[in-house]
């Protein structure tokens, strides 16, 4: 009888340190995820900022500066439930300003344009790299969310549901081939 109950207390004791290292893997997940997200927040912010100042410098032509100050306004005052649109629209219309190279010689060539053109460059590189980080955490949490014993202990607790962030941020092909070229600056 008493070896039945030291069984039962060690069972019952492994299941406990199951439990609770499984929710501590899902709460480092949730602020993995959270810490990520700050992040992505703050690289999306730096390039609309980036995009923002470029277009109020006076390079660009007068109707590539309009379109490119209004889509970094939208993404940097968009509302959270807007913002994946208005980054998307950012991207698209810094791949429609810097479609050719000669748009990027001509805002090198500008004083301050080389430094401008380095930090929009590696601006539009890390934001993809940003979203990705954020996305694979948010993978992974919801990959442990699925499994039963999470949803029957409710371990998750009251997070809400991890979301990916689903936009457009491919960069323009000449900023990116600079952000990665031999030229690049490093930040």
């Amino acid at each position: 009888m008493t070896s039945t109950l030291i069984w039962i207390a060690v069972v019952l004791f492994a299941i406990g340190l199951y439990l609770s290292w499984t929710a501590g893997r899902l709460d480092r997940l949730h602020a993995r995820i959270d810490a990520a997200r700050a992040a992505l927040d703050a690289q999306l912010l730096r390039r609309a900022s980036v995009a923002q100042e470029l277009a109020t410098s006076g390079i660009l032509d007068p109707a590539a500066s309009i379109v490119l100050y209004e889509a970094a306004h939208a993404a940097r005052q968009a509302a959270e439930e807007h913002r994946e649109v208005a980054e998307s629209e950012l991207s698209q219309a810094l791949r429609a300003v810097f479609a050719e190279q000669e748009v990027l010689d001509l805002v090198r060539e500008a004083a301050g344009g080389d430094e401008a053109a380095g930090e929009l460059a590696q601006a539009v590189r890390r934001v993809p790299m940003a979203r990705r980080f954020h996305n694979d955490a948010v993978r992974a949490a919801r990959a442990l969310r699925r499994h039963r014993t999470v949803r029957w202990f409710r371990l998750a607790g009251h997070a809400p549901f991890p979301l990916a962030v689903e936009m457009d941020d491919e960069p323009p092909t000449v900023l990116a081939d600079r952000a990665g070229g031999p030229g690049a600056t490093r930040a």
